[in-house]
Parts: structure tokens; C-alpha cells; sequence
């Protein structure tokens, strides 16, 4: 079996790095994204994994901010946020804040 390799992955629409972890498995490749176990995935070369590797890490933090998203209008809509609201305001007027 071959020794696995690590690869930095930049994202710059999300400003983070991401570790890649490949290796040679047979006749392709083989990799995974270390902080984000749903990518997954295999391919003829090493240059085609880091691609591929890339476009599924970005369709998966798009997904992910998507559903996120959608639940936290969700929460909005049903007055999950009330409590949050009624409670920042409160601290706001009270002074309680302090300017960042």
C-alpha cells in the first residue's frame, strides 16, 4: 500500500485551507478531505484527484451554507429566534454591549 500524502487545499471564496489526504491505489488515486469526511473521492491521476477533490469540497460547503441557511429562515419564521431577539435587545438597552 502507498504512503498517504497531504495537500493543501485553499478555498478563497470561504478563506480557509483544507488538508487532502491522497494516495496511488492500484492503478488511479484515492483522497479525502480531512475536515470534511463526505468528500471522498477516486481518479486516474494525482493532478485529476486534486481537482476533483477541489470541485466536490466546494459543492459540499455550498450545499452545507445552503441548508444552513434555509434552516436558520426556518427558525426565523416559526420564532425559534424570538427569545435570541427579545434577549440582545434587552442587553443593548441596558447597556450591556460594547462596540467592536
Amino acid at each position: 500500500m502507498e504512503k498517504i500524502q497531504t495537500v493543501k487545499i485553499y478555498d478563497s471564496e470561504y478563506e480557509a485551507t483544507y488538508t487532502a489526504h491522497i494516495r496511488k491505489n492500484g492503478d488511479g488515486w484515492v483522497g479525502w478531505i480531512q475536515e470534511h469526511p463526505k468528500v471522498k473521492q477516486e481518479d486516474r491521476t494525482q493532478e485529476a484527484l486534486l481537482k476533483t477533490l477541489e470541485n466536490t469540497l466546494y459543492e459540499t460547503l455550498e450545499a452545507d451554507w445552503e441548508a444552513w441557511d434555509k434552516q436558520l429562515g426556518e427558525n426565523a419564521k416559526t420564532g425559534k429566534l424570538d427569545k435570541l431577539d427579545r434577549d440582545v435587545l434587552e442587553d443593548l438597552r441596558a447597556g450591556r454591549c460594547k462596540y467592536l
